[in-house]
């Protein structure tokens, strides 16, 4: 992504993001339907970087390739909607990839051991991922709870927005006791914080990732030197 920032043609966030979903075809599993639904978002915010870009680029020099009315599009306006549009797309494919192929503890575990992550940070970010599907059922039980004790919902959005305090207090309540005795168990358990010397579950590199980081840095140069050949 880091590289991808540094290009301003089309082709080379294009040439990345087909790339990705060759990759995401030949060794994933996700199933299409969820991740087209992931990314109908992302394909939204393409396309307002294509045309807000398009309508109102600062740089309209160039020959004219397109004209409605007092409206003239340049080359160099198109190419520059067409990257920032490309690059979103890759951008957020690449990321839903990392996502639905990653297992959170054992990547967390990972950096733990490979990279020598703090355990305090990699241990926080666990509890916080661990807490995510609790407050979701908790914000759920405790509309019920409204309703069964007559709350009614308003059907002003402005007003329902405002009346989501009542929910979100409470549930901001619990999440602290909850956050209290996380941290009082793992203290019980002998949490220090301190680097670890040895792991139950081990992390190791093998020949499967060896073989991922050098298809992902064929990608990687393959996408920053199309312009070579594609013009």
């Amino acid at each position: 992504m880091f590289t991808m920032a540094f290009f301003f043609d089309p082709w080379t966030p294009l040439v990345f993001w087909i790339s990705i979903l060759l990759i995401q075809i030949m060794f994933s599993q996700i199933g299409w339907k969820k991740w087209t639904l992931f990314m109908l978002p992302f394909f939204i915010t393409a396309f307002g970087y294509f045309w807000t870009t398009l309508i109102f680029a600062e740089d309209q020099s160039g020959p004219v390739i397109w004209s409605m009315g007092s409206i003239e599009i340049t080359k160099i306006q198109l190419d520059y909607a067409l990257s920032l549009s490309f690059r979103v797309l890759a951008f957020s494919s690449l990321s839903l990839l990392f996502a639905l192929t990653t297992n959170p503890v054992t990547f967390i575990l990972s950096l733990m051991q490979q990279l020598k992550l703090s355990p305090k940070i990699a241990y926080g970010v666990m509890v916080g991922f661990q807490f995510l599907p609790v407050l979701k059922e908790e914000f759920v039980q405790i509309q019920q709870a409204q309703r069964l004790r007559g709350f009614t919902t308003e059907k002003n959005g402005i007003q329902r927005l405002l009346n989501t305090r009542r929910v979100l207090i409470p549930m901001l309540a619990g999440a602290v006791r909850k956050a209290e005795r996380a941290a009082f168990a793992m203290e019980a358990r002998g949490f220090t914080g301190e680097k670890r010397t040895s792991f139950y579950h081990v992390i190791s590199i093998g020949k499967v990732d060896a073989i991922l980081v050098a298809l992902f840095l064929f990608v990687l140069v393959l996408s920053c030197t199309n312009h070579l050949w594609l013009g």
